[in-house]
């Protein structure tokens, strides 16, 4: 319709500028006096239940910040239930911290987690820790319930965005230790 409306104007811009020698006729026409217009640049989506955040280690904590405070926070009202699962934060709490998030996550159903550290005898050194905690995965996997899976998962049902496409799509995803990499 927008399209229409700008021919329309452009159309009758030059008829009238041929029939007439005055340069005012050739300005352009105000067609959009009434249309309301959205504003999404101040509209924020509002999220009616909580989100569990979960802060991770090294550079994950960095970015997480970086993308929370870029991309979500300034378009989405949403509360944060913040935990922190940095490694030295779970020493400090015996890893209490990781049941309280997963019970977190188990309460309001949907969780943001990033990359944490499964320590082994170089990083209990270095973080100086009082013991080699086990994976947060595993923790957080076993009070929810999940499960982690190593294999394609093919749906028949789903259509491929690219007809015809015959060769396998491969997924990497950085983890440690023996967890996928």
């Amino acid at each position: 319709m927008a399209g229409y409306l700008r021919a329309l104007c452009f159309i009758s811009r030059c008829a009238a500028a041929s029939l007439s020698e005055n340069p005012a006729v050739l300005a352009p026409a105000v067609v959009y006096q009434n249309v309301q217009q959205r504003n999404y640049a101040t509209k924020r989506i509002k999220v009616d239940q909580p989100v569990v955040e979960m802060d991770g280690d090294e550079m994950t904590r960095i970015i997480w910040e970086f993308i929370k405070e870029k991309l979500i926070l300034s378009n989405v009202d949403v509360e944060l239930k913040y935990y922190d699962l940095g490694l030295p934060y779970r020493d400090q709490t015996n890893d209490q911290v990781t049941i309280d998030f997963a019970l977190a996550t188990k309460q309001y159903n949907v969780a943001v987690k990033c990359a944490t550290i499964t320590p082994d005898e170089d990083r209990m050194e270095e973080f100086k820790l009082k013991n080699m905690w086990k994976s947060p995965n595993g923790t957080i996997r076993n009070i929810l319930g999940g499960t982690v899976f190593r294999e394609p998962i093919i749906c028949k049902n789903i259509p491929r965005l690219v007809p015809g496409w015959t060769q396998p799509i491969t997924i990497g995803r950085h983890a440690f230790g023996d967890q996928v990499l």
